[in-house]
């Protein structure tokens, strides 16, 4: 059995519309480079037509994957969520208690993390860490060079 995948509305939004692309735009292209090699001659010898077919496979195993993805997709009613301690979706404020650095970070679903934009993965060392944990609580993660504390200094949605 697959796993559930928790998104926001506008995650998965995006993944819908990636699989659209595959299916609408990338799958025709996939059958027309196989029609233009199959039209180059000896199907023993060409190389452009074996190329061909193994994009077209490599194509097909991505979109059902996607496919699988969407089957098991929940999307999470924010407005539902319990605000006192860090979860999926939450917004949570923290402090580095060496450098007193403060972040603030999203927790999303591991497909839609982009720390440029202040989202990171459930499933990362920091994503891990944080989850479960109240404002005032101190998360104690390891990550790959050595391990920090943070203070959790605020919760939001």
């Amino acid at each position: 059995m697959s796993k559930v995948s928790y998104y926001t509305a506008e995650g998965l939004k995006k993944l819908r519309d990636e699989l659209n692309h595959l299916k609408d735009v990338e799958r025709p292209k996939a059958s027309q480079a196989i029609a233009e090699a199959r039209d180059k001659g000896d199907l023993s010898e060409n190389a452009e037509y074996d190329a061909a077919k193994e994009a077209q496979g490599l194509l097909e195993m991505k979109i059902a994957k996607m496919e699988e993805t969407l089957a098991n997709a929940r999307v999470i009613d924010e407005s539902q969520l319990d605000t006192s301690k860090v979860l999926a979706l939450s917004t949570v404020k923290i402090k580095n208690q060496v450098n007193g650095m403060e972040m603030t970070y999203t927790l999303v679903a591991e497909s839609e993390a982009d720390l440029a934009s202040g989202k990171i993965s459930v499933n990362s060392p920091i994503g891990k860490g944080l989850l479960g944990k109240s404002v005032g609580d101190v998360a104690e993660i390891t990550v790959p060079n050595g391990t920090m504390k943070f203070d959790i200094l605020e919760i939001t949605r």
